[in-house]
C-alpha cells in the first residue's frame, strides 16, 4: 500500500513538473491552435476532417507563421 502511495505520489508530481514546463506550455499552444483549424474547416465543409488533416493542414500552411509571430511575443 505504501509503495503504491508513493507511485501515485511521483505520478503528480512528474505531471506538475510537466504542466509547468515551457516545452509542454509549447505543445498545448500548438494543439489548440490545430484543434481550431479543425473545428473552423470542419464548418465549412459540413463535417468533421479529423485531426489528422488539420495537423497536416496547420504544418503545412499555418505554422511558421504561428512560430514567428510567438517568438515575437516571447521576446526571442
Amino acid at each position: 500500500m505504501l509503495k503504491m502511495k508513493r507511485n501515485i505520489a511521483r505520478e503528480r508530481n512528474a505531471r506538475e513538473l510537466l504542466r509547468g514546463s515551457t516545452l509542454y506550455a509549447a505543445f498545448s499552444a500548438e494543439r489548440d491552435e490545430i484543434l481550431k483549424l479543425k473545428w473552423v474547416e470542419s464548418e465549412k465543409v459540413g463535417h468533421d476532417i479529423g485531426f489528422d488533416r488539420a495537423l497536416l493542414d496547420w504544418v503545412r500552411n499555418h505554422r511558421d507563421r504561428w512560430w514567428a509571430s510567438r517568438r515575437k511575443v516571447l521576446g526571442k
